[in-house]
Protein backbone atom coordinates (compact mmCIF):
# COMPACT_ATOMS: atom_id res chain seq x y z
CA UNK A 1 0.00 0.00 0.00
CA UNK A 2 2.46 2.74 0.83
CA UNK A 3 6.30 3.09 1.67
CA UNK A 4 7.44 3.93 5.44
CA UNK A 5 10.53 5.30 6.30
CA UNK A 6 11.71 4.07 9.98
CA UNK A 7 14.47 6.55 11.69
CA UNK A 8 16.84 4.10 13.97
CA UNK A 9 17.35 0.46 14.34
CA UNK A 10 17.29 -0.29 18.05
CA UNK A 11 15.63 -2.94 20.16
CA UNK A 12 11.81 -1.41 19.81
CA UNK A 13 12.90 -0.13 15.75
CA UNK A 14 13.76 -4.05 15.14
CA UNK A 15 10.59 -5.40 16.69
CA UNK A 16 8.63 -2.92 15.25
CA UNK A 17 10.15 -2.82 11.42
CA UNK A 18 9.79 -6.94 11.71
CA UNK A 19 6.57 -6.51 12.51
CA UNK A 20 5.95 -3.46 9.82
CA UNK A 21 7.72 -6.79 7.49
CA UNK A 22 4.77 -8.92 8.03
CA UNK A 23 2.71 -6.79 7.15
CA UNK A 24 3.17 -6.18 3.79
CA UNK A 25 -0.11 -5.41 2.82
CA UNK A 26 0.30 -1.77 4.48
CA UNK A 27 4.24 -1.65 4.27
CA UNK A 28 4.80 -2.37 0.84
CA UNK A 29 8.32 -0.65 0.81
CA UNK A 30 10.08 -0.29 4.09
CA UNK A 31 13.43 1.87 4.32
CA UNK A 32 15.27 1.55 7.85
CA UNK A 33 17.95 4.08 8.24
CA UNK A 34 20.22 4.88 11.35
CA UNK A 35 23.16 6.39 12.15
CA UNK A 36 24.69 3.09 12.17
CA UNK A 37 23.54 1.48 9.18
CA UNK A 38 25.59 -1.83 9.72
CA UNK A 39 22.76 -2.32 11.85
CA UNK A 40 19.98 -1.89 9.41
CA UNK A 41 21.39 -4.04 7.53
CA UNK A 42 21.73 -7.34 9.55
CA UNK A 43 18.01 -6.80 10.27
CA UNK A 44 17.34 -6.29 6.55
CA UNK A 45 19.87 -9.59 5.46
CA UNK A 46 17.67 -11.60 8.66
CA UNK A 47 14.33 -10.45 6.82
CA UNK A 48 15.02 -11.57 3.44
CA UNK A 49 13.06 -14.48 2.21
CA UNK A 50 10.41 -13.95 4.83
CA UNK A 51 8.46 -10.72 3.56
CA UNK A 52 7.27 -9.12 0.53
CA UNK A 53 7.90 -5.89 1.53
CA UNK A 54 10.93 -4.12 -0.43
CA UNK A 55 13.20 -3.51 2.41
CA UNK A 56 16.57 -0.79 2.03
CA UNK A 57 18.61 0.85 4.35
CA UNK A 58 20.56 4.30 4.62
CA UNK A 59 22.73 5.99 6.80
CA UNK A 60 21.31 8.89 8.43
CA UNK A 61 22.15 11.22 11.59
CA UNK A 62 19.05 11.97 13.13
CA UNK A 63 20.28 15.21 14.88
CA UNK A 64 20.69 16.97 11.38
CA UNK A 65 17.45 18.51 10.23
CA UNK A 66 19.21 18.59 6.49
CA UNK A 67 20.49 15.28 6.15
CA UNK A 68 17.07 14.33 7.18
CA UNK A 69 15.29 16.06 4.88
CA UNK A 70 17.80 15.09 2.42
CA UNK A 71 16.56 10.97 2.87
CA UNK A 72 13.09 12.25 2.82
CA UNK A 73 13.46 13.49 -0.31
CA UNK A 74 15.65 10.34 -1.82
CA UNK A 75 13.22 7.71 0.00
CA UNK A 76 9.73 9.50 -0.40
CA UNK A 77 7.84 7.79 1.79
CA UNK A 78 4.15 8.35 3.08
CA UNK A 79 4.71 8.05 6.81
CA UNK A 80 8.18 8.04 8.86
CA UNK A 81 8.36 6.17 11.71
CA UNK A 82 10.53 7.84 14.34
CA UNK A 83 12.18 5.14 16.33
CA UNK A 84 15.63 7.48 17.13
CA UNK A 85 15.84 9.27 20.69
CA UNK A 86 13.59 11.43 21.99
CA UNK A 87 16.07 14.02 21.83
CA UNK A 88 15.94 13.65 17.70
CA UNK A 89 12.18 14.51 18.13
CA UNK A 90 11.66 18.13 17.02
CA UNK A 91 14.12 17.73 14.09
CA UNK A 92 12.14 14.86 12.96
CA UNK A 93 8.76 16.96 13.15
CA UNK A 94 10.91 19.40 11.42
CA UNK A 95 11.95 17.43 8.23
CA UNK A 96 8.32 15.73 7.87
CA UNK A 97 7.01 19.79 7.72
CA UNK A 98 9.31 20.50 5.16
CA UNK A 99 9.28 17.26 2.86
CA UNK A 100 5.14 16.96 3.53
CA UNK A 101 4.99 13.65 5.37
CA UNK A 102 3.37 12.28 8.25
CA UNK A 103 5.15 11.60 11.53
CA UNK A 104 4.70 8.86 13.96
CA UNK A 105 6.38 8.58 17.59
CA UNK A 106 6.93 6.63 20.75
CA UNK A 107 8.13 9.05 23.33
CA UNK A 108 7.95 12.86 23.77
CA UNK A 109 10.30 15.61 23.24
CA UNK A 110 13.29 16.05 25.72
CA UNK A 111 16.76 17.60 25.30
CA UNK A 112 19.87 15.92 25.43
CA UNK A 113 21.42 19.09 27.11
CA UNK A 114 19.42 20.15 30.19
CA UNK A 115 21.67 22.59 30.90
CA UNK A 116 21.46 24.63 27.56
CA UNK A 117 20.58 28.17 28.46
CA UNK A 118 17.87 28.83 26.24
CA UNK A 119 15.72 26.04 27.00
CA UNK A 120 16.46 26.43 30.71
CA UNK A 121 14.94 29.41 30.48
CA UNK A 122 11.74 27.97 29.26
CA UNK A 123 11.89 24.93 31.02
CA UNK A 124 11.89 27.02 34.64
CA UNK A 125 9.00 29.18 33.06
CA UNK A 126 7.29 25.60 32.86
CA UNK A 127 7.66 24.19 36.20
CA UNK A 128 6.50 27.07 37.43
CA UNK A 129 3.15 27.36 35.48
CA UNK A 130 2.95 24.07 35.82
CA UNK A 131 3.97 22.45 38.79
CA UNK A 132 6.20 19.74 37.78
CA UNK A 133 9.85 19.62 36.66
CA UNK A 134 10.16 16.26 34.72
CA UNK A 135 12.51 17.34 31.63
CA UNK A 136 10.18 16.25 29.15
CA UNK A 137 6.58 17.49 28.43
CA UNK A 138 4.34 17.63 25.19
CA UNK A 139 4.47 21.56 25.06
CA UNK A 140 7.30 21.63 22.04
CA UNK A 141 5.46 18.86 20.09
CA UNK A 142 1.91 20.43 20.94
CA UNK A 143 3.52 23.62 19.23
CA UNK A 144 3.26 21.94 16.41
CA UNK A 145 -0.31 21.32 15.79
CA UNK A 146 -1.46 24.65 13.55
CA UNK A 147 1.96 23.96 11.66
CA UNK A 148 0.92 20.10 10.77
CA UNK A 149 -2.77 20.99 10.03
CA UNK A 150 -1.84 23.90 8.11
CA UNK A 151 0.52 21.22 5.49
CA UNK A 152 -2.72 18.69 5.96
CA UNK A 153 -0.25 15.99 7.92
CA UNK A 154 -0.99 13.79 10.63
CA UNK A 155 1.03 13.81 13.59
CA UNK A 156 0.86 10.77 15.71
CA UNK A 157 2.76 11.11 19.28
CA UNK A 158 3.54 8.13 21.61
CA UNK A 159 2.59 5.25 19.90
CA UNK A 160 4.34 3.23 22.30
CA UNK A 161 2.89 1.12 25.07
CA UNK A 162 3.08 3.55 27.94
CA UNK A 163 2.20 6.28 26.43
CA UNK A 164 0.83 4.45 23.39
CA UNK A 165 -1.31 1.53 24.30
CA UNK A 166 -2.38 3.01 27.54
CA UNK A 167 -3.99 5.94 26.12
CA UNK A 168 -5.86 3.55 23.82
CA UNK A 169 -7.37 2.09 26.77
CA UNK A 170 -8.03 5.23 28.15
CA UNK A 171 -10.27 6.26 25.01
CA UNK A 172 -12.07 2.72 24.59
CA UNK A 173 -13.05 2.55 28.12
CA UNK A 174 -14.79 5.74 27.95
CA UNK A 175 -16.45 4.76 24.72
CA UNK A 176 -17.43 1.71 25.91
CA UNK A 177 -17.76 1.51 29.54
CA UNK A 178 -18.21 4.91 31.25
CA UNK A 179 -20.04 8.44 30.71
CA UNK A 180 -17.20 10.04 32.92
CA UNK A 181 -13.84 8.44 33.99
CA UNK A 182 -13.00 10.48 37.30
CA UNK A 183 -9.45 8.01 38.17
CA UNK A 184 -6.64 6.48 36.74
CA UNK A 185 -4.24 3.75 37.73
CA UNK A 186 -1.67 3.27 35.16
CA UNK A 187 0.01 0.15 36.19
CA UNK A 188 3.47 -0.89 34.52
CA UNK A 189 4.95 -4.16 36.02
CA UNK A 190 7.97 -6.10 34.37
CA UNK A 191 8.21 -9.06 36.21
CA UNK A 192 10.65 -10.48 34.21
CA UNK A 193 14.63 -11.46 35.59
CA UNK A 194 17.57 -10.88 32.96
CA UNK A 195 20.26 -12.59 35.52
CA UNK A 196 22.46 -8.75 35.48
CA UNK A 197 23.17 -7.31 38.88
CA UNK A 198 21.93 -4.20 36.90
CA UNK A 199 20.74 -3.13 33.64
CA UNK A 200 18.02 -1.49 31.54
CA UNK A 201 15.18 -2.81 29.89
CA UNK A 202 15.23 0.05 27.43
CA UNK A 203 17.35 3.10 26.98
CA UNK A 204 19.82 3.18 29.71
CA UNK A 205 20.04 6.93 29.35
CA UNK A 206 16.60 7.95 28.74
CA UNK A 207 15.13 5.12 31.67
CA UNK A 208 17.74 6.49 34.21
CA UNK A 209 16.58 9.90 33.83
CA UNK A 210 12.80 9.34 33.98
CA UNK A 211 13.15 6.89 37.06
CA UNK A 212 15.81 8.89 39.15
CA UNK A 213 13.46 11.96 38.85
CA UNK A 214 10.78 13.20 41.22
CA UNK A 215 7.35 11.56 40.72
CA UNK A 216 4.13 13.35 39.89
CA UNK A 217 0.75 12.72 40.10
CA UNK A 218 -2.93 14.78 38.19
CA UNK A 219 -5.10 15.58 40.99
CA UNK A 220 -7.98 18.00 41.23
CA UNK A 221 -6.92 20.11 38.20
CA UNK A 222 -3.22 20.20 39.54
CA UNK A 223 -0.32 18.42 39.56
CA UNK A 224 1.40 17.28 43.26
CA UNK A 225 4.99 16.55 42.87
CA UNK A 226 6.60 14.03 44.78
CA UNK A 227 10.16 12.61 46.04
CA UNK A 228 11.58 10.24 44.12
CA UNK A 229 10.34 6.61 44.84
CA UNK A 230 8.80 8.85 47.69
CA UNK A 231 4.89 6.61 47.22
CA UNK A 232 5.13 2.92 46.99
CA UNK A 233 2.17 0.45 46.78
CA UNK A 234 1.89 -3.22 46.94
CA UNK A 235 0.02 -5.14 44.31
CA UNK A 236 -0.77 -8.50 42.67
CA UNK A 237 -0.38 -8.53 38.60
CA UNK A 238 -2.17 -10.98 37.25
CA UNK A 239 0.15 -13.71 35.47
CA UNK A 240 2.95 -11.87 37.76
CA UNK A 241 2.39 -12.01 41.12
CA UNK A 242 2.91 -9.36 44.25
CA UNK A 243 5.12 -6.85 43.25
CA UNK A 244 6.46 -3.41 45.07
CA UNK A 245 5.64 -0.43 42.55
CA UNK A 246 6.33 3.22 42.81
CA UNK A 247 4.90 6.48 41.59
CA UNK A 248 6.57 8.27 38.93
CA UNK A 249 5.86 11.17 36.65
CA UNK A 250 4.84 10.10 33.33
CA UNK A 251 4.53 11.74 29.84
CA UNK A 252 1.01 10.06 29.18
CA UNK A 253 -0.89 11.93 32.55
CA UNK A 254 -0.19 15.13 30.87
CA UNK A 255 -2.00 14.12 27.58
CA UNK A 256 -4.43 12.71 29.70
CA UNK A 257 -5.15 15.37 32.06
CA UNK A 258 -5.65 17.98 28.95
CA UNK A 259 -8.02 15.32 27.02
CA UNK A 260 -10.33 14.50 30.00
CA UNK A 261 -11.27 17.50 31.80
CA UNK A 262 -13.56 15.20 33.85
CA UNK A 263 -10.81 13.40 35.24
CA UNK A 264 -10.18 13.57 38.92
CA UNK A 265 -7.14 12.11 39.87
CA UNK A 266 -3.74 9.83 37.46
CA UNK A 267 -1.20 8.35 38.61
CA UNK A 268 1.15 6.14 37.27
CA UNK A 269 2.98 3.06 38.57
CA UNK A 270 6.18 0.72 37.69
CA UNK A 271 7.58 -2.25 39.16
CA UNK A 272 10.76 -2.24 40.90
CA UNK A 273 13.55 -5.04 42.65
CA UNK A 274 15.10 -3.89 45.59
CA UNK A 275 18.25 -4.57 43.44
CA UNK A 276 17.82 -1.85 41.36
CA UNK A 277 16.91 1.06 43.56
CA UNK A 278 20.13 0.24 45.32
CA UNK A 279 22.81 -0.02 42.32
CA UNK A 280 20.61 3.20 41.29
CA UNK A 281 20.41 4.97 44.01
CA UNK A 282 24.98 4.19 44.35
CA UNK A 283 25.17 5.42 40.68
CA UNK A 284 23.06 8.73 41.58
CA UNK A 285 25.04 9.45 44.91
CA UNK A 286 28.27 8.82 42.50
CA UNK A 287 27.26 11.39 39.80
CA UNK A 288 27.06 8.38 37.58
CA UNK A 289 23.33 9.66 36.39
CA UNK A 290 24.45 13.70 35.77
CA UNK A 291 23.79 14.90 32.18
CA UNK A 292 25.86 17.57 32.95
CA UNK A 293 29.27 17.13 31.10
CA UNK A 294 32.70 17.22 33.06
CA UNK A 295 36.37 16.86 31.88
CA UNK A 296 38.23 13.69 32.20
CA UNK A 297 42.04 13.35 31.47
CA UNK A 298 41.49 16.46 29.14
CA UNK A 299 38.28 15.32 27.19
CA UNK A 300 34.17 16.13 28.39
CA UNK A 301 32.03 13.33 28.94
CA UNK A 302 28.75 13.27 29.93
CA UNK A 303 28.61 10.79 32.69
CA UNK A 304 24.88 9.00 31.89
CA UNK A 305 26.21 8.21 28.81
CA UNK A 306 29.49 6.68 29.46
CA UNK A 307 27.12 4.70 32.06
CA UNK A 308 24.87 3.73 28.97
CA UNK A 309 27.85 2.47 27.36
CA UNK A 310 28.89 0.45 30.50
CA UNK A 311 25.92 -1.31 30.56
CA UNK A 312 24.33 -4.03 28.68
CA UNK A 313 22.99 -3.54 25.73
CA UNK A 314 18.53 -3.23 26.41
CA UNK A 315 18.51 -5.32 22.47
CA UNK A 316 20.78 -8.09 24.13
CA UNK A 317 18.86 -9.01 27.16
CA UNK A 318 16.08 -11.32 25.01
CA UNK A 319 17.56 -14.61 25.29
CA UNK A 320 18.33 -14.24 29.07
CA UNK A 321 15.08 -13.24 30.17
CA UNK A 322 12.21 -14.93 31.82
CA UNK A 323 9.04 -14.05 33.25
CA UNK A 324 5.91 -11.82 31.99
CA UNK A 325 5.00 -7.84 31.88
CA UNK A 326 1.79 -6.91 32.77
CA UNK A 327 0.92 -3.56 32.08
CA UNK A 328 -2.49 -2.03 31.84
CA UNK A 329 -5.17 0.78 33.16
CA UNK A 330 -7.26 0.88 36.44
CA UNK A 331 -10.56 3.07 35.87
CA UNK A 332 -12.98 4.47 38.26
CA UNK A 333 -15.81 6.70 36.50
CA UNK A 334 -19.56 6.57 36.16
CA UNK A 335 -21.97 5.18 33.78
CA UNK A 336 -25.42 6.09 33.64
CA UNK A 337 -25.53 7.46 36.92
CA UNK A 338 -23.96 4.08 38.90
CA UNK A 339 -19.99 4.34 40.17
CA UNK A 340 -18.05 1.24 38.40
CA UNK A 341 -14.38 0.66 38.14
CA UNK A 342 -12.49 -1.33 34.75
CA UNK A 343 -8.87 -2.73 34.50
CA UNK A 344 -7.65 -2.91 31.02
CA UNK A 345 -4.35 -4.73 30.74
CA UNK A 346 -2.15 -6.98 28.50
CA UNK A 347 0.18 -9.78 29.61
CA UNK A 348 3.24 -10.38 27.87
CA UNK A 349 5.94 -13.46 28.27
CA UNK A 350 9.47 -12.51 27.72
CA UNK A 351 10.67 -16.01 26.58
CA UNK A 352 8.04 -15.99 23.37
CA UNK A 353 8.56 -12.93 22.55
CA UNK A 354 12.38 -13.60 21.80
CA UNK A 355 11.17 -17.05 20.34
CA UNK A 356 9.20 -14.84 17.71
CA UNK A 357 11.10 -12.09 17.49
CA UNK A 358 14.17 -12.34 19.23
CA UNK A 359 12.97 -9.38 21.98
CA UNK A 360 12.87 -9.03 25.32
CA UNK A 361 8.87 -8.03 26.19
CA UNK A 362 10.44 -4.32 26.79
CA UNK A 363 10.84 -3.97 23.57
CA UNK A 364 8.15 -6.27 21.93
CA UNK A 365 5.42 -4.09 23.67
CA UNK A 366 6.73 -0.75 22.39
CA UNK A 367 7.74 -1.59 19.23
CA UNK A 368 4.26 -3.42 18.22
CA UNK A 369 2.20 -0.46 18.95
CA UNK A 370 4.64 1.81 16.94
CA UNK A 371 3.79 -0.74 13.90
CA UNK A 372 0.19 -0.22 14.83
CA UNK A 373 -0.12 3.62 14.45
CA UNK A 374 1.55 3.75 11.62
CA UNK A 375 -0.44 1.15 10.33
CA UNK A 376 -3.72 3.17 10.80
CA UNK A 377 -1.93 6.72 10.06
CA UNK A 378 -0.51 4.84 6.68
CA UNK A 379 -4.47 3.00 6.34
CA UNK A 380 -6.45 6.03 6.59
CA UNK A 381 -8.20 5.41 9.56
CA UNK A 382 -6.18 7.68 12.14
CA UNK A 383 -4.90 10.14 9.57
CA UNK A 384 -5.93 13.22 10.48
CA UNK A 385 -4.68 16.92 10.08
CA UNK A 386 -2.72 17.75 13.04
CA UNK A 387 -1.08 17.01 16.07
CA UNK A 388 -2.40 13.88 17.86
CA UNK A 389 -2.06 11.65 21.60
CA UNK A 390 -3.43 8.49 20.72
CA UNK A 391 -6.31 9.03 23.77
CA UNK A 392 -7.86 11.89 20.79
CA UNK A 393 -8.75 9.13 18.18
CA UNK A 394 -11.09 6.13 17.73
CA UNK A 395 -9.81 3.57 19.77
CA UNK A 396 -11.28 0.39 18.35
CA UNK A 397 -9.15 -0.28 15.48
CA UNK A 398 -5.79 0.15 17.61
CA UNK A 399 -7.88 -2.26 20.20
CA UNK A 400 -8.60 -4.86 17.37
CA UNK A 401 -5.28 -4.40 15.81
CA UNK A 402 -3.01 -4.81 19.18
CA UNK A 403 -5.19 -8.75 19.48
CA UNK A 404 -4.26 -9.47 15.81
CA UNK A 405 -0.53 -7.95 16.65
CA UNK A 406 0.57 -10.02 19.44
CA UNK A 407 -0.47 -7.84 22.55
CA UNK A 408 -4.40 -9.44 23.02
CA UNK A 409 -5.82 -7.85 26.27
CA UNK A 410 -8.42 -8.32 28.83
CA UNK A 411 -10.82 -6.71 30.75
CA UNK A 412 -11.36 -7.05 34.60
CA UNK A 413 -14.94 -5.63 35.74
CA UNK A 414 -14.02 -6.04 39.23
CA UNK A 415 -10.53 -5.14 39.72
CA UNK A 416 -9.33 -4.78 43.03
CA UNK A 417 -8.33 -0.81 43.10
CA UNK A 418 -4.89 1.19 44.60
CA UNK A 419 -5.05 3.15 47.61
Amino acid sequence: MGKLLVIGCGGVASVAIQKCAANSGVFSEICIASRTVEKCDALKSALEGKTKAIITTKRVDADSREQLVELIDRVKPEVVLNLALPYQDLTVMDACLETGVHYVDTANYEPEDTQDPEWRKIYESRCEREGFTAYFDYSWQWAYRERFKSAGLTALLGSGFDPGVTSVFTAYAKKHYFDEIHYIDILDCNGGDHGYPFATNFNPEINLREVSANGSYWEDGHWVETRPMEIKREYEFDGVGKKDMYLLHHEEIESLAKNLPEVKRIRFFMTFGESYLTHMKCLENVGMLSTEPIVYEGRKIVPIQFLKALLPDPASLGPRTKGKTNIGCIFTGVKDGVEKSVYIYNICDHQECYRELGSQAISYTTGVPAMIGAMLVMNGSWRVPGVYNLEELDPDPFMEALSVWGLPWTVDENPKLVD
